[in-house]
């Protein structure tokens, strides 16, 4: 029967090609998954050092995409880009559309930082009402700070979308983003990591070239795509 598809299930699919005994989620158990040591605490790694390789091999993996929306602030221009994000969408940006503060959806258009610095600068100076309204564009400062203009005159929600840099699983039942499909993928590059623990170079090489391979698939299922024109024209 198939382990089930979590941190727990990864880490027992290596041990069973190991030949090792399988770990539990049972603290009374001497093969509990928490308090695992030695070999076990090494595949536990490898599990996530095999994720973590395969995150940083694109920079947008759909498993990674996220939607997520914000709350402006009154008179406020500038907010933090999530912590875990990897790339921003910056075409993504809209205000939502909102009955009760009588707005419609909005799509905000992305400027660069320095015609923002030229032009727009004096929002985040100036929180007089007369400068205040429905934000319409969006720019990336470098600080990692998202600046969202003119300032907002009332609770606007923003919706944008970006990639996240993925994370490490930690609790047994924890589910990586992948999709289940591809756990084979992560067991070859977990095994990589274990055969090298174990001195075993040649199964090492081999689980590498399979690991290589898997994330080569990945990448022509979802990454590489035919690219098109659209006309942009609006038409009277």
């Amino acid at each position: 029967m198939a382990n089930e598809y979590n941190f727990i299930g990864l880490v027992n699919d290596i041990n069973r090609r190991l030949n090792e005994v399988e770990l539990v989620n049972d603290s009374a158990s001497n093969k509990n998954f928490s308090t695992a040591t030695g070999y076990y605490s090494f595949a536990k790694d490898s599990v996530n050092a095999a994720i973590r390789h395969v995150n940083s091999e694109e920079f947008e993996w759909p498993w990674n995409h996220i939607e997520t929306e914000e709350v402006l602030n009154v008179g406020t221009v500038r907010y933090s880009m999530p912590y875990d994000a990897k790339t921003i969408n910056m075409n993504s940006f809209r205000i939502k559309r909102n009955a009760e503060l009588g707005n419609q959806t909005i799509k905000l258009k992305e400027i660069s930082y320095e015609e923002y610095l030229d032009k727009y600068a004096d929002y985040e100076y100036n929180n007089s009402g007369t400068t205040q309204s429905v934000p319409r564009f969006v720019a990336r400062a470098p600080s990692r700070e998202l600046i969202i203009f003119p300032s907002p005159d009332k609770q606007y929600e923003v919706v944008y979308e970006y990639y996240g840099i993925g994370f490490d699983l930690d609790l047994p039942t924890d589910v990586p983003t992948f999709p289940e499909q591809y756990r084979y993928v992560i067991i070859d590059g977990s095994m990589y990591y274990v055969y090298q623990f174990r001195g075993d170079t040649q199964a090492a090489q081999l689980s590498l070239q399979k690991f290589q391979q898997g994330i080569k698939q990945l990448r022509s299922l979802h990454i590489n795509r035919t690219q098109y024109v659209r006309d942009t024209r609006v038409h009277y």
